[in-house]
């Protein structure tokens, strides 16, 4: 290799041992990550659909155990397995009913940085919160998403737990519970990706004649492998890469919803606009190709909007003109908490208290909750229990 060849491996190195070095200064004492987040009375209280009253009633009676006083006698809060805990014991856990699909949604756009990974991580934090059984599954070799939740794809990941011993031309693996790893929230897993899993690409790519027949077989195979393993969890979410390649292909077609971010930028609009016509081409010749692919709604989120920035609202004024309802009312503002929290390599989600001013804050937690519980009543919807605002309001409800 030239010296030119050299100097990039030499770079690719230093950032990696970088990351590391980062990624073990954030989780210091254990250089792993931990959750220690808490939640108070009246939150929790929100969160449960009851009243702070039938939560203590239920503490003196014996169904729920009190929360361990603090060094001030103060009530500490409830940590977020003890959350899960009351939902149960109180009968408030959102879970699917048995006959009920699970939701299986991809976050894609072909563009890169319009906080594809970051939404992907929030929204699987901000459901976590409210009691659902998630799974993510980074189909991206750049492992954002795996990054966010603590995991060095590089030194802490193996090509073996990553998609690729399932998907790959010669398989090691049946079925994707090899992959599947716990995270520091007890109703959150993953399946993490990192470089390697690029070698799929390349496989497909020098699979010859045959090519085509091979292609489809991943692009079921990949499907069947999430649908089976969804039933054990309410919501799927899917991060594939940012690029029009055979995972992207193989995750837009096992998904069942898609959830499309982009942010509030003309460059961002152009592109997102080329995505969909794209999108529509491939989504054809699939059904040409007997691969069936059916979504029970698509959607576009703005995930980048600086609310003092006029452009972004003249951009946002024309994202809501061309998309109309298939565009989420409500846009995830731009903020330095978010930006704080992924230098740590954590979502807003785990914070145990805030980064900027308080203030910040509650306005940027505020904002999540509220951008990404829209995401949550589709979903529901899709269960049936919620009934849908009006059949005019659902632009693009299927495929």
């Amino acid at each position: 290799m030239n010296a030119v060849g050299n100097q990039i491996g030499d770079l690719a190195e230093a950032g990696e041992r970088m990351i590391e070095r980062l990624r073990r200064k954030a989780f210091l004492p254990e250089s792993r990550k931990s959750l220690n987040v808490r939640i108070g009375i009246a939150e929790a209280a929100q969160l449960l659909g009851c009243s702070t009253n039938r939560i203590r009633m239920a503490e003196e009676d014996g169904r729920l155990p009190p929360p361990p006083p603090s060094e001030n006698g103060r009530r500490p809060g409830y940590s977020i397995e003890e959350l899960l805990h009351m939902r149960e014991v109180l009968g408030a856990s959102p879970r699917r009913a048995e006959p009920d699909p699970p939701a299986i949604i991809a976050v894609q756009n072909f563009k890169g940085g319009v906080g594809k990974s970051t939404v992907t991580t929030h929204l699987a934090h901000y459901l976590a919160v409210q009691g659902y059984r998630v799974l993510v599954v980074d189909c991206d070799s750049q492992a954002t998403t795996t990054t966010l939740f603590g995991f060095n794809p590089h030194f802490n990941i193996t090509r073996d737990e990553t998609l690729y011993p399932y998907l790959s031309i010669e398989p090691t693996q049946a079925d994707l519970t090899y992959a599947v790893k716990s995270t520091p929230w007890r109703n959150v897993d993953l399946i993490p990706s990192n470089l390697e899993l690029f070698d799929i690409e390349y496989e497909l790519a020098a699979s010859g004649a045959d090519g085509q027949s091979v292609l489809a077989a991943r692009f079921r195979k990949l499907k069947q492998g999430l649908t089976d393993l969804a039933q054990g969890y309410d919501i799927v979410l899917l991060d594939p890469p940012p690029a029009l390649g055979t995972i992207s292909l193989a995750v837009m077609q096992a998904a069942n919803a898609l959830l499309i971010p982009l942010a509030a930028t003309t460059p961002d609009f152009c592109s997102t606009v080329q995505f969909l016509s794209m999108l529509d081409q491939v989504l054809q010749q699939l059904e040409a190709a007997g691969i069936t692919v059916d979504y029970s709604f698509v959607r576009l989120i703005c995930s980048k909007l600086d609310g003092n920035d006029p452009s972004h609202a003249m951009v946002r004024a024309i994202m809501e003109q061309t998309f109309g309802p298939a565009l989420l009312p409500v846009p995830i503002l731009e903020s330095a908490e978010i930006s704080h929290a992924a230098m740590r390599m954590m979502t807003v989600y785990e914070l145990e208290k805030p980064i900027g001013t308080p203030k910040t804050h509650k306005r940027c937690r505020a904002n999540l909750d509220e951008a990404l519980g829209q995401v949550e009543q589709l979903v529901r919807q899709g269960w049936g229990r919620i009934t849908p605002a009006g059949a005019g309001e659902v632009l693009y409800a299927t495929a």
